[in-house]
């Protein structure tokens, strides 16, 4: 009515607008509704509208910490990543640019600069690996490992001299064989139980087991490192292909979260700092990530056992203990998850590991093997450098040395440990062998496991940073335990070592029962001679392992792989139908090593996890992120 009175005014529309300003009062309205609009997509990523009016965001590969832990895998999980960054290739693969891969498959890894089976340290620079912190989207990580691979101080897979010069050399002619039967026991494996966990060769087909949850394909990921090493091209493409296509992580089973931890997440973390491959870092991570609830306890204490269903950490009972060896070997793995993803969340875990140990009083300096997750005490007084208690020791001197010699904590707690170790458990035994005993509340079992037998090398490869007046005796230390353990072969029909030996009554590095006396292709004798040779270069140890190689070959191989005996002091021994996958990832790669040069996988630049899987050592200048410094 108003505008009917404005002199000169005729409505020119129902509202009584002339067009001009009808367009004018639209023109308002549309810019008020897009700026409306534009203001809602710049709300924070929490905010709840948001969420209602824009399409769920695509989570970027490698760290989905949330969907993980709820025990929902990602529905993509199974791709592999879009548009991974270049990857240093496969042992000895061609130049993508002359031609197209034979291994190739559909959303497989672009291969993007040349290498030979003996690449130099110094690659090319400006390959880096993007990654996101898990909450954090849209900031990216980056990895750079071109610039990883020029702080190596040797080649990976070393600098060999002119073979050609000598072509019946003896030393070749025993890396050929060890080579041979990597490749057998590879074939038989893919043959009758490609994609299972293991191998049964008698009855040629696989065994899945109830220790990873669910997880497949445990020979496949611990034998890539050792494909690699061995320039077993064709073998290697295979098995990462696997990875690519048919490992899957939307798994609803219990597992064993050491188990998982060394084999699964400690061969795909090697086989990425070897090769550079996306695909391998991703699944570390991811796996990584469906560990953590197991250290939901009061103490952060993992528990042994994870559910990947629940998310759980996976009671046994209410009393239940955790493993001194089994969380005690996580901190070489979780460090490198931080180092590869930006994710500080692995490497607090086990800094926490180390608070309660270093907090909780120690009976006369030694670790016993059972603690309670919930009150941070220990459950019972058994300390063994064997079974249940190894791989810890081994994992803090490791740590030391993979941190580039900056953990000073790891490195005291290995040294105080190993002088209880001498005080309360070493032995001589009447014959003069040297060996660990096992420490039941003050009571000695005069008995070592074969899994103790690890511990020469050890010691060994912990001598160099010991007090200089103590650096000769651990080195002669080393060398009579690794002298005992060889013992434990030498005197069984078989020469091989069974599962535990005594020294009583008047018998020495023999097992006394029949349920002692099995052998399961474990690799912890070979392990020492290969640390012990690499340190004195005496030939003995090069002989020694020669005589497992004749022992393996005589009586664990079979028509379809290799498999453990029941009996070492049997001279026709039944077999008991396992070609276990720690046999390709230890035995027969310490075997190789034992008779290779010393640059290849140089300690220096690398240690091995307690599966033998190579993690490298922190060259860089830098803070860095995880590596222990304080």
């Amino acid at each position: 009515m108003l505008m009917r009175k404005v002199p000169g005014f005729v409505p020119a529309s129902p509202w009584g607008l002339r067009l001009p300003q009808k367009f004018l009062f639209l023109l308002f309205l549309s810019g008020l509704v897009t700026l409306c609009f534009g203001a809602l997509f710049l709300l924070p990523h929490s905010s709840r509208l948001k969420r209602l009016f824009l399409a769920p965001r695509t989570q970027q590969p490698g760290l989905e910490v949330v969907a993980e832990i709820a025990g929902h895998a990602p529905a993509h999980e199974q791709e592999p990543p879009p548009n991974p960054a270049p990857a240093a290739p496969a042992p000895g693969e061609d130049d993508p640019s002359s031609r197209a891969s034979p291994r190739r498959r559909k959303g497989g890894l672009r291969r993007t600069r040349p290498t030979g089976p003996r690449e130099e340290a110094t690659a090319a620079r400006g390959n880096s690996v993007p990654a996101s912190r898990p909450g954090d989207e849209g900031v990216s990580f980056r990895f750079d490992f071109n610039a990883f691979r020029s702080r190596l101080r040797h080649p990976v897979l070393g600098m060999r001299a002119d073979e050609s010069q000598e072509p019946q050399s003896r030393v070749r002619a025993q890396r050929e064989k060890v080579k041979e039967m990597m490749q057998f026991a590879w074939q038989s494996y893919k043959r009758y139980a490609m994609g299972k966990n293991e191998l049964r060769p008698l009855t040629k087909d696989g065994y899945e087991g109830n220790m990873f949850g669910g997880l497949s394909g445990a020979t496949v990921i611990d034998s890539l490192d050792t494909l690699y090493l061995m320039e077993l091209k064709e073998e290697f493409q295979e098995a990462k292909a696997w990875v690519e296509e048919n490992f899957h992580l939307n798994v609803s089973g219990e597992a064993s979260l050491f188990e998982v931890n060394i084999r699964y997440i400690g061969g795909l973390l090697s086989a990425f700092y070897l090769t550079g491959e996306e695909v391998f870092r991703i699944k570390a991570i991811r796996l990584g990530e469906k560990l953590l609830p197991a250290f939901n306890t009061p103490t952060g204490i993992p528990k042994g056992v994870v559910s990947f269903k629940s998310g759980s950490w996976g009671w046994a009972t209410a009393g239940s203990s955790s493993i001194l060896a089994e969380f005690g070997s996580l901190h070489l793995e979780f460090l490198h998850l931080t180092e590869l993803s930006g994710n500080q969340v692995f490497a607090e875990k086990v800094r926490n590991i180390r608070k309660v140990l270093r907090k909780i009083e120690k009976p006369f300096g030694l670790y016993p093997n059972f603690l309670s997750p919930v009150s941070g005490n220990w459950v019972q007084h058994h300390v063994s450098v064997g079974g249940l208690g190894d791989s810890f020791y081994e994992y803090l001197i490791k740590s030391w040395l993979m941190s580039g010699k900056t953990d000073m904590e790891a490195k005291n707690m290995y040294y105080e440990a190993l002088e209880a170790i001498e005080t309360y458990l070493l032995n001589v035994s009447p014959g003069g062998l040297t060996y660990i005993a096992e420490w039941r509340g003050g009571i000695l079992d005069h008995k070592m496991g074969h899994l103790a037998c690890f511990s020469g090398g050890m010691i060994a490869l912990g001598a160099e940073d010991a007090k200089e007046e103590k650096r000769v005796h651990y080195r002669e230390l080393a060398a009579q335990i690794t002298k005992t353990c060889h013992e434990s072969y030498a005197r069984s029909d078989t020469k091989l070592g069974p599962e535990a030996f005594w020294f009583n009554s008047g018998r020495e590095a023999v097992a006394t029962q029949l349920s002692e006396s099995y052998y399961i292709l474990r690799p912890e004798v070979v392990e020492s001679y290969m640390y012990l040779w690499r340190q004195t270069h005496n030939p003995i140890y090069r002989e020694w392992g020669w005589e497992v190689v004749l022992a393996l070959e005589k009586y664990c191989r079979t028509e379809a792989g290799f498999s453990g005996i029941q009996d070492v002091y049997s001279s026709t021994p039944s077999h008991d139908n396992k070609q276990q996958s720690f046999f390709l990832a230890e035995t027969l790669k310490y075997l190789y090593l034992l008779f290779s040069e010393d640059d290849l996988l140089s300690l220096e630049d690398w240690v091995f996890n307690t599966e033998a899987h190579p993690l490298p050592v922190n060259h860089s200048d830098s803070s860095g992120r995880a590596w222990g410094r304080h």
